[in-house]
């Protein structure tokens, strides 16, 4: 496999107070008139972070042609699981057009640094704006994944929402700092809503270093699906991963081939994260975070060959 690193995108510079800095975790959608909407988490000055979206010229992505200037969706109200900020990860249009948002919420702990849930907005206006399905999450914490089930992945086929979702109950002392520990799960529904309280393990901790895996994304392509996702590495931060399956279930991990790692110098030096692979104009796209988690914004690569 073998990408081609176009450029940074962007990133957040301080012009409006609730989108004051990063573009975390891009999350495209193919429009369907040359655009591609990015959904995108912008964070304030404390850190907190909103949902809004970057929308791109598909033939040139790097020539940005419109920012929202108010949150998508905005962070949950106190009290809640997504009270100290929401992050976008995956969208779905259904047929009748109403777009489903799944994103994960941020809900700070005292004995543990924190927990994330995942969420579902919906909207029935093209995307101008979203509303929760549920203050509360869609996946709730359960025995077996009790800290993180989050960073999801959706896809609608054969009348079946499928979801590929990071998943953990468990910290780990590293270099004096708690860290999570997180597995790639998987979970089906009928309606999008109610998911089970425990998802099938599809990419689990084999190597040394690693500690955790960050969003899942899926295309299918040559009759397989095809999975990118995050290796968080004590250290390091995040790298690319890449994986292969005949069903969505059962997966083979094929790291070595994903073709894209940290540049020598620049916005992309010291972390590559939170990819998403999409097809346009007969071309497959990647649009990634660079440097500490998305604070030196988004860019993208261009496919080369498999």
């Amino acid at each position: 496999m073998k990408w081609d690193k176009m450029g940074k995108i962007y990133t957040a510079n301080g012009q409006q107070a609730w989108a004051y800095s990063h573009a975390m975790i891009p999350t495209p959608e193919l429009l369907g008139n040359g655009v591609i909407r990015m959904y995108i988490t912008f964070c304030n000055k404390q850190g907190i972070g909103r949902i809004g979206f970057v929308d791109i010229d598909a033939k040139n992505p790097e020539k940005v042609l419109a920012i929202s200037s108010e949150p998508l969706l905005d962070k949950g109200q106190p009290g809640c699981f997504d009270e100290n900020g929401v992050v976008a990860t995956s969208i779905v249009t259904l047929a009748d057009g109403k777009k489903l948002l799944y994103y994960v919420g941020f809900e700070l702990g005292t004995k543990i640094r924190y927990r994330l849930l995942t969420g579902l907005a919906v909207s029935d206006d093209g995307g101008q704006s979203f509303s929760r399905v549920q203050r509360t999450p869609v996946l709730e914490r359960s025995n077996t994944e009790l800290y993180f089930r989050c960073g999801p992945f959706v896809l609608y086929e054969n009348q079946i929402f499928r979801m590929w979702y990071v998943a953990g109950d468990q910290w780990i002392t590293i270099n004096g700092k708690e860290m999570p520990v997180y597995t790639i799960n998987y979970l089906e529904s009928k309606d999008g809503v109610t998911w089970g309280p425990k998802g099938k393990v599809c990419i689990d901790i084999a190597h040394k270093g690693e500690h955790g895996f960050g969003r899942p994304y899926l295309i299918k392509h040559d009759g397989k699906y095809k999975m990118f996702y995050s290796i968080r590495v004590p250290n390091l931060g995040y790298r690319l991963g890449y994986a292969e399956s005949q069903d969505g279930i059962d997966w083979q991990r094929k790291d070595d081939e994903i073709g894209l790692d940290v540049s020598p110098t620049g916005w992309d030096s010291e972390m590559v994260c939170y990819s998403a692979v999409i097809a346009v104009n007969n071309k497959y796209m990647m649009f990634y975070n660079g440097n500490n988690f998305g604070q030196t914004g988004f860019g993208w690569a261009e496919f080369q060959e498999w």
